[in-house]
């Protein structure tokens, strides 16, 4: 328990960081959905947010968890700080320039030729970002979350506010007169979008600032022998992550692609999906902060004897979890579907499809801890690949004649079939105690009070209602579970006592 408890702490630490680097995309899906004059421009903000990830790990290569691997080896730790971050340094200054001397072909891939700002915009933004990667990797390892914590948060705050000074005040305030301060700084002729990604680039910058100290420790010593090693390692890791963001991301740019109509049609339509996607923030919002602490915790716990059991046990608490959270997302879409403008709210079927599509993504990071150990990275790449497949197929396939809901329900059956595919071919290779059939169960449970409340408010359709019915199932749900696992919620600390008198 003394183990997972240290995880909880480390996720919660992590998690404020997390959430609220997720939940600026939250708060500016208001912001920019009530703002924006046209749902075309958060289309096109869907779509560079779709490129940017995966252009993100060719420009990491994977470092970050290969600086994890390597870091616990005694051997490599006067190294592998410098090295990790010397190499992702040079090879970040030779992608950026070679980018931007093929910016064009980059803006017709994702359909924004038209927009060379937005383009070079975020070039920077990776070009940043990819530099800050192994300080903040650093400060994981060191088991530095309030540093880390604070740099996001910092970072998150700037950029909101920067965002909000062009998006909802300028516009508002701009002066007609040609010698206003106003005037330098913004112009109403500019696409909104580049004042959206110029705020994001601001946030980056000031993120390497407050890293400053962190960058100062790198010193000249280069290890050959590390980095090939490293190299090695995280090649797999690339093709998995590019896989990874491709089912993740790519669906957006799949929509522009091949949903049939005009131009502005089809980005209206990823404008609609892009924004009903960000109500599944709370469930990726808890799988982000959970993974930034278990990463370094699972191979922590490996350098010891028996670690399987502490993954069961993480996997459980891990599957609860989610389980209340898909539905208290689910069962309050009244009060959720307020954080976009009302002209997106076509799209909110899409809503609970998503949100059980990132639980099975969520179980399959705890799963992949099977590859990552014993040095298996080819099979996460085989697994994603897999996954990219379906991905590509179901909406090659669908996005014509069911727009985004096809895009929905591919990344459904991409992470379903992820999830199967690693619990089976883990359980081969590195076995861990999984309580599948009870986890299992506890996700059908809370699909069928999925279905159960909307059968019931089909007979009433009044918002008050709804909430009442999914307030109670979900209680009903919380009650269940802590009578059922009685004794792993009485052992912890704190809350212990309190839910012994409750269950």
């Amino acid at each position: 328990m003394s183990s997972i408890k240290k995880l909880a702490g480390q996720t919660i630490w992590y998690g404020v960081s997390s959430i609220a680097a997720r939940f600026i995309n939250y708060l500016l899906t208001p912001l920019l959905t009530y703002n924006l004059a046209h749902k075309e421009d958060y289309g096109k903000i869907g779509l560079i947010y779709s490129a940017i990830p995966i252009l993100n790990i060719i420009f990491t290569y994977g470092f970050e968890t290969a600086y994890f691997r390597y870091a616990s080896k005694e051997e490599n730790k006067s190294s592998i700080y410098s090295t990790s971050f010397l190499s992702l340094l040079f090879s970040t200054v030779l992608l950026t320039i070679l980018l931007f001397i093929f910016q064009d072909g980059f803006g017709a891939a994702i359909g924004l030729q038209g927009f060379p700002a937005i383009i070079q915009l975020s070039i920077l933004i990776i070009a940043a970002d990819a530099i800050s990667t192994i300080p903040f990797a650093k400060l994981r390892q060191e088991q530095r979350p309030r540093k880390y914590a604070f740099i996001k948060i910092a970072g998150i705050l700037i950029n909101i506010a920067v965002t909000w000074f062009y998006v909802a005040w300028c516009p508002k305030h701009v002066n007609t007169d040609a010698n206003s301060f106003l005037n330098i700084l913004y112009s109403p002729q500019t696409n909104p979008v580049v004042y959206v990604l110029l705020a994001n680039l601001i946030q980056s910058v000031f993120t390497l600032v407050l890293l400053t100290g962190e960058i100062k420790q790198v010193s000249f010593n280069f290890s050959s022998r590390l980095w090939k090693e490293m190299m090695l390692y995280s090649l797999p890791l690339v093709v998995a992550g590019m896989g990874g963001m491709i089912n993740e991301t790519f669906d957006r740019l799949m929509l522009r692609w091949w949903l049939p109509g005009s131009v502005a049609h089809r980005e209206a339509e990823v404008g609609v999906y892009n924004a009903c996607y960000k109500l599944s923030i709370l469930i990726t919002l808890f799988i982000q902060a959970f993974r930034l602490g278990a990463e370094p915790f699972f191979f922590k716990q490996a350098e010891g004897g028996s670690p399987q059991k502490t993954y069961a046990r993480v996997m459980k608490f891990f599957v609860i979890t989610v389980c209340v959270t898909f539905l208290l997302i689910t069962l309050f879409i009244p009060v959720w579907k307020h954080f976009i403008s009302e002209a997106y709210w076509d799209g909110l079927g899409v809503v609970p499809v998503l949100v059980l599509a990132n639980i099975c993504l969520g179980i399959y990071y705890n799963l992949s801890i099977w590859y990552k150990l014993s040095n298996r990275t080819s099979a996460g790449a085989t697994i994603t690949f897999i996954g990219a497949g379906i991905t590509f197929l179901i909406n090659f396939l669908f996005i014509p004649y069911f727009s985004y809901m096809a895009s929905a329900w591919a990344t459904f059956a991409c992470y379903a079939t992820m999830m199967v595919t690693s619990f089976v071919w883990g359980q081969k290779a590195y076995y861990v105690p999984y309580a599948w059939k009870k986890l299992l169960a506890y996700i059908t449970i809370v699909i069928l009070l999925f279905f159960v409340h909307k059968g019931v408010n089909a007979i009433w359709e009044n918002d008050i209602f709804s909430l009442a019915t999914g307030a109670l199932l979900t209680t009903g749900f919380v009650y269940f579970i802590l009578r059922v696992e009685k004794k792993e919620f009485v052992a912890m600390p704190y809350i212990g006592r309190f839910i012994a008198k409750v269950v």
